[in-house]
């Protein structure tokens, strides 16, 4: 099985990197990179091409439905996993009309 290419994106860096080590231990995944918000998630995606990108919602500068929408335009091919404490019905409706 080929190994899967994530990107972690989170504004919270202990919970990233914390994230970001327990995909590491996993057999067929490899973390290709971390960023903070998501224009650094569209930067290094553009970057790094992941296979996967995993997505929090609320972040500053640029929030990750933001950055879902402009990924989804420029580099369709891109999954995106969300990963969000929002409890916000409008927040899931928009990541799943985003794709």
């Amino acid at each position: 099985m080929d190994t899967v290419r994530v990107l972690v994106v989170d504004d919270h860096t202990l919970f990233r990197r914390g994230i970001a080590a327990v995909l590491a231990n996993q057999e067929n995944l490899e973390v290709v990179g971390e960023a903070l918000d998501g224009l650094e998630a569209i930067e290094k995606t553009k970057e790094i091409a992941p296979d996967v990108i995993l997505m929090d919602l609320n972040m500053p500068r640029c929030s990750g439905l933001e950055a879902i929408q402009a990924l989804q335009t420029e580099m369709p091919q891109v999954n995106v996993l969300v990963l969000t404490v929002s409890d916000k019905e409008a927040d899931l409706f928009a990541a799943i009309k985003f794709g």
